[in-house]
């Protein structure tokens, strides 16, 4: 059976009448193929774990059927051939070849599979190829991976799968200021998802592990203690599996010593009353607290005058409107 497929038919109309135009053949080798048989063999190779010869044939069928129909194909296979060599990023980028250029292929989401499968094996410590030897980490080329992924298939089960597993990268190396973010965007973008408690509570946690410690910002603690609470209220049973309640009741105790360190530091810095003001708050915020007794104690010790003035103010405040305040070296 000849290769060669049919030539259409070019009309044009001159001199009152329809005439046929004739359109030159391409050459032999930039014909339409009418059989699949070398990329059968192909795939055969590949299935054998003979990635060399599969890429050699695969290239050469490519460069010589840029405009195929079965081209998105053939991509495929050679993406296979650099995944099996372990070139994963020359394999990704075959990959983007065949998702740019065929996005109607019955391939594309496969693809789009293999580059998240990609993407996943980088983030697991799987080395870069350089001078034929796996030894270069990839773990930001594969957040870039999974962001692409992401943009090619919003919405779509793979596009949460990404997301997720950025989040999740990120909060496992410690990339807490990152992995809240990410978290944040996957429960706007996918509230009713099942695993949404279980991302609440990493965002939960991100938050807690970016607090410094006392003579810094508090934020963390504050957006840590908000997520928290609404866990416990919108799922008490995981609240109850995770003790969220003890822990909420430790980030009272850190805000409760923050604030002894505040007031030492108005008292230090020459402003009793705000000092005076600071201990106020501990002792009504935290009766229970052993800071409490603490602030009750340095409350005391406060000249009589401070303490009078302190007393028969009624617009007395919160530390965080009291005057700015520096940090204590």
């Amino acid at each position: 059976m000849s290769s060669t497929a049919p030539a259409a038919e070019v009309w044009e109309f001159r001199d009152g009448g329809w005439a046929q135009v004739k359109t030159p053949q391409p050459p032999a080798a930039q014909q339409q193929p009418t059989t699949d048989a070398e990329l059968n063999r192909i795939d055969d190779l590949l299935a054998a774990g003979r990635h060399l010869e599969a890429r050699k044939a695969a290239l050469a069928w490519e460069k010589t059927h840029k405009t195929s129909p079965l081209r998105d194909r053939v991509l495929m296979q050679i993406a296979k051939a650099y995944y099996q060599y372990g070139d994963r990023t020359r394999a990704f980028f075959h990959l983007d070849e065949l998702l740019d250029t065929y996005p109607e292929s019955q391939l594309f989401y496969p693809a789009l599979q293999m580059q998240y499968d990609i993407a996943d094996a980088y983030l697991n410590g799987y080395k870069r190829r350089f001078l034929k030897m796996a030894i270069v980490g990839a773990e930001d080329d594969a957040i870039e991976m999974l962001y692409r992924i992401q943009q090619r298939s919003p919405g779509s089960p793979l596009a949460e799968k990404a997301l997720l597993r950025t989040a999740d990268y990120y909060f496992a190396s410690s990339q807490f200021e990152f992995a809240g973010d990410a978290y944040g965007q996957f429960i706007r973008s996918y509230g009713r998802n099942p695993a949404v408690p279980r991302v609440r509570l990493r965002q939960a946690y991100s938050s807690l592990a970016q607090f410094r410690g006392l003579r810094y910002d508090a934020t963390p603690l504050v957006d840590a203690k908000t997520q928290l609470q609404a866990l416990i209220s919108d799922y008490p049973r995981l609240a109850a599996e995770e003790n969220l309640q003890d822990l909420v009741d430790r980030i009272d105790t850190t805000f409760a010593r923050k604030s002894l360190v505040t007031a030492d530091f108005y008292k230090r810095t020459n402003h009793p009353l705000g000092a005076a003001y600071t201990y106020r708050y501990i002792e009504t915020t935290y009766p229970d607290s052993p800071e409490a007794k603490d602030a009750v104690a340095a409350y005391g010790a406060l000249p009589e005058t401070v303490q009078t003035q302190a007393i028969g103010d009624e617009a007395w405040h919160a530390p965080s409107t009291l005057p700015a305040a520096g940090i204590a070296r």
